[in-house]
């Protein structure tokens, strides 16, 4: 399955402990250089050693973008690591998107990506007996 990402849903399950959780669901994931570089200014030292691990280890993968056209177009509405997230999916013609922001989750789905967040993980990684309780993970 091919799965691009925002920053959030990185960053989010990084700073609860959780990444590999996306690591075990989904393979891999690509990123643009804006979410790398959103993810390098994570101010939260184990998170950011877990994320730096994840690269290390090659299942977080980064793509430049072939053209910019389409992130240029959404920066209008959203901030560059949303943007640039959509118009990698879309370019990869992704499978899945994962985006936690709602409106960046609505410009996905109107552009005809398949979206999920870290709500969506947590649950998936309870039903498969990863995680006991998503509720106490979910709420920090």
């Amino acid at each position: 399955m091919l799965v691009a990402s925002n920053t959030s849903p990185i960053c989010n399950l990084a700073i609860v402990g959780r990444l590999q959780l996306l690591r075990s669901q989904f393979r891999e994931i690509w990123i643009q250089p804006a979410v790398k570089h959103e993810l390098e200014q994570l101010r939260h030292g184990d998170a950011l050693k877990e994320i730096q691990q994840a690269f290390q280890e090659g299942w977080i993968k980064t793509k430049v973008l072939t053209s910019d056209q389409v992130a240029r177009l959404l920066r209008a509405t959203l901030d560059p690591g949303e943007a640039e997230a959509i118009a990698l999916a879309l370019e990869l013609h992704a499978d899945l998107i994962l985006l936690d922001e709602r409106d960046g989750r609505l410009a996905a789905e109107r552009a005809g990506l398949r979206v999920t967040g870290v709500l969506a993980v947590l649950l998936q990684a309870k039903k498969a007996g990863q995680i006991s309780q998503a509720r106490r993970l979910q709420d920090g």
